[in-house]
């Protein structure tokens, strides 16, 4: 294994010191293997997974993760802003884990490493495994590569975002929670101009974005004009990305005069996701387009400073435009990426079984209350009533959080919290299911798409931040478009649309 050749000095890896030995566990639905075990050798399980914390995680969870499922775990934790730059390198020597978290399905160097056989093709395994076994049909179905299923899918909600607005501030301006675009317009230009904390002071913004903001709430924004998911397919039949639909030039239009207007933090572009949150949780922001999730974590942030007790949020789940209500995925349909096998660091079938057995018991309740809520007694409680509550945040984030992002299901169990706050995101975030939007191509295969629309999507991302910020025109915005349509965008299109028509004859 050559997985510590990645970890040199001054890089942002951060590879986790702790492997405690592993010890039998007891779980009712762990798969049974047969004599796949004694056939490997693998005794320690290493694993390249995303790190959405500031910080790797410290405490007990990696130890009893261990215990519970009789493995050693080696964790290489990748800070999810360098995702790309790190899973790219990675790809590219070769210098791999036996679980490798893809969660990027739309960069191009992941795609050809798939298609290119690199890593195993799961499917007709999971049968063999009670929790890898329950994965939805539909969900196997976005998570195919050209037919193929290279590595577990991650399942998740399918649809999480929403519209975060601080619920304090609309009470203390008379204002009712928006629902429609032009409420929330207006909404943003109060929480800039007339004072929503009270202080005295012209010291607040209404949005606060960030510098994923094409990828992320801005991309989620455009659904509520009824803009597609990345692509779409139009009335001609054609597989169009979303960013040439006239939709999605009128959200750009509207979200151009909310950041001309200063009812957003200037320096949206450049701010990064942990930064953001500070910004929130001081009180200098009141909107945030997000996953619903998201509105703990503030509070939680808050702690320790001026807007502690102050700070409640408003849950938006239906913000429409003309009356009409979508949400985009943000998960691909429920597909959160793979936890894929590659076949240089997992060589024969019993091993291969034995990372899938794995994979398998971190989906059994016990592993999914570890990564979610940790150690009952230490991190978290449960009163009479069946609702969790976790008793130290501090302590949480640290030891617990970051491995949120690494469990194979969000979809285990339902909790329950004393904290309504969290009860009401994850009540939000289902009811998002009706309305969502899905990705039209994700099934679809387009070789052109595989091998240069990471490449391709750059120009016009460029374009975004430059026209938002009036460095261009939207005469500029479409030169983009047409850059990315004469380099290799048309060509997408017209495979993608092959793809889709042979796909409806079947």
């Amino acid at each position: 294994m050559n997985i510590k050749k990645l970890v040199k000095t001054g890089s942002i890896l951060l590879l986790s010191a702790t492997l405690l030995a592993a010890c039998g566990n007891s779980g009712s639905s762990k798969a049974k293997t047969n004599d796949s075990s004694s056939k490997s050798s693998i005794k320690t399980i290493t694993w390249m997974s995303m790190l959405h914390t500031a910080t790797a995680p410290s405490g007990d969870v990696q130890s009893k993760l261990e215990k519970y499922t009789g493995k050693k775990i080696d964790f290489t934790w990748i800070p999810d802003a360098s995702k790309d730059e790190k899973i790219n390198a990675a790809l590219a020597s070769k210098q791999l884990a036996d679980i490798v978290s893809l969660t990027d399905m739309t960069n191009t160097t992941v795609r050809k490493a798939l298609s290119s056989g690199m890593f195993w093709d799961v499917e007709k395994y999971l049968k063999d495994y009670p929790n890898l076994a329950k994965i939805s049909k539909e969900r196997i179905s976005s998570a195919k590569v050209a037919g193929h299923l290279y590595g577990v899918p991650y399942q998740k909600p399918v649809a999480r975002y929403g519209v975060l607005v601080r619920q304090d501030w609309l009470d203390n301006l008379g204002l009712s929670t928006p629902k429609t675009i032009d409420d929330l317009e207006k909404v943003a230009q109060a929480f800039t101009e007339d004072d929503p904390d009270g202080n005295g002071k012209k010291d607040t913004v209404g949005f606060v974005e960030r510098n994923e903001s094409f990828n992320v709430g801005f991309r989620s924004l455009t659904g509520y004009f009824g803009a597609g998911n990345n692509f779409v397919v139009t009335k001609s039949g054609k597989v169009e990305p979303s960013f040439m639909q006239p939709e999605y030039t009128t959200a750009l239009k509207w979200f151009r005069n909310i950041y001309k207007s200063g009812w957003m933090n200037s320096d949206f572009s450049v701010m990064a996701k942990n930064d953001q949150k500070n910004y929130i949780a001081q009180g200098k922001g009141g909107i945030v387009i997000s996953g619903l999730m998201e509105a703990s974590n503030y509070v939680a942030a808050a702690k320790g400073t001026s807007q502690e007790g102050k700070m409640k949020w408003a849950l938006i789940n239906d913000i429409t435009y003309k009356g009409e209500r979508h949400i985009l995925s943000d998960t691909a349909g429920g597909f959160g990426g793979y936890l894929a096998i590659p076949k240089s660091e997992v060589k024969t079938e019993a091993d291969l079984k034995v990372v899938l057995k794995f994979i398998n018991d971190l989906m059994d309740k016990k592993p999914y209350l570890l990564m979610t809520e940790g150690v009952k007694g230490e991190d978290y409680s449960v009163n009479s009533k069946g609702e969790y509550e976790i008793t130290d945040q501090t302590k949480w984030q640290q030891e617990v959080q970051p491995y949120a992002s690494s469990r194979p299901s969000e979809l285990v169990m339902q909790l329950k919290y004393t904290d309504p706050l969290r009860t009401l995101q994850d009540k939000k975030i289902a009811e998002n299911e009706k309305y969502a939007v899905v990705n039209p191509a994700q099934s679809l295969t387009s070789t052109t798409y595989d091998t240069q629309y990471s490449t391709l999507i750059e120009g016009v991302s460029d374009a975004y931040y430059k026209y938002m910020m009036g460095e261009i025109n939207m005469d500029g915005w479409k030169d983009a478009i047409k850059k990315f349509r004469s380099q290799g965008g048309d060509q997408i299109i017209k495979e993608y649309t092959a793809s889709y028509n042979k796909q409806s004859k079947n």
